[in-house]
């Protein structure tokens, strides 16, 4: 389902995001996973965390709220 696929997980730092992204990663093969929230010191917990280390190449970090539709659009942009 998730295979070969972009997707976008907002609020993609939290807890419930983190944990989804966790489960993507070792159930499926997404082709990119863009992971967009507002926190950027979360943000950059992530990236550098050993966690999701072995698929740092795929992710992708968007700073951004959902509020901000523009933004928004820009981050949905060749998602599946």
């Amino acid at each position: 389902m998730f295979d070969d696929a972009s997707i976008l997980v907002t609020g993609g730092t939290g807890s419930f995001g983190r944990a989804f992204i966790a489960r993507l990663l070792k159930d499926y093969r997404p082709k990119k996973i863009i992971v967009y929230s507002r926190d950027e010191w979360k943000q950059y917990e992530m990236q550098t965390s050993t966690t999701f280390e072995s698929d740092k190449d795929l992710m992708r970090y968007f700073i951004g709220d959902i509020r901000d539709k523009d933004r928004l659009m820009m981050a949905m942009s060749d998602v599946d």
